[in-house]
């Protein structure tokens, strides 16, 4: 009697070119994903990504892990907002806030459609999102960096977060508590998409 060879399990190859990109979720499972343009609640109540994927430049994602794991040992980890972003997706931004202060020029382009910069926040050691005195994408001056009128576990909050941050090249922005670009390599501009499965 014949018999079937058994199938063979198809691994899933990447939809990217792994030399130009690292998908973070895959490099490092212990950083959580909350992808806001993957879902409605975001600043533009609206759905910009088809489904929630956070790739970067491999030495962009290489620093990354390297400062989640830093604040690991303290017993913080990362939890992300947005990461790669499209440049179609910029201009669906620039359209709802044509302010520079908040969103990059899509005609520039940004760190996030090179590759090289992330939002994020802080966990604890259970991944639960920590208070850093706004929420994310908050338009106002509570959220800079600057804004001292913050109880004082939220300023020490932001200021570890920063200085980590910094400490493996990565630079803030003045109007934004969780947005970091990384600045040790520079990138080109990107309209990759990536799949969804």
């Amino acid at each position: 009697m014949d018999t079937l060879p058994a199938p063979v399990e198809k691994k899933r190859l990447p939809d990217y070119d792994t030399t130009e990109w690292t998908d973070v979720a895959l490099a490092d499972s212990s950083i959580a994903l909350d992808l806001k343009y993957a879902t409605t609640d975001n600043f533009v109540e609206t759905q910009l990504y088809e489904c929630p994927r956070c790739l970067l430049r491999p030495e962009v994602a290489k620093a990354l892990i390297k400062a989640h794991r830093e604040l690991k040992a303290k017993g913080y980890g990362f939890k992300m907002f947005d990461c790669y972003r499209p440049r179609p997706i910029q201009w669906k931004l620039w359209e709802k806030v044509p302010d520079r202060r908040y969103v990059a020029d899509p005609r520039k382009g940004s760190m996030h459609n090179r590759g090289a910069a992330v939002d994020l926040t802080l966990t604890d050691s259970a991944g639960l999102e920590l208070d850093m005195g706004t929420p994310f994408d908050f338009f106002g001056k509570k959220a800079y960096h600057a804004y001292l009128d913050l109880p004082e576990e939220v300023l020490k909050r932001r200021a570890l977060l920063k200085t980590t941050m910094e400490r493996h090249g990565f630079q803030s922005t003045k109007t934004e508590w969780w947005h970091y670009a990384y600045i040790r390599k520079n990138y080109a501009l990107s309209d990759f998409v990536w799949d969804c499965p």
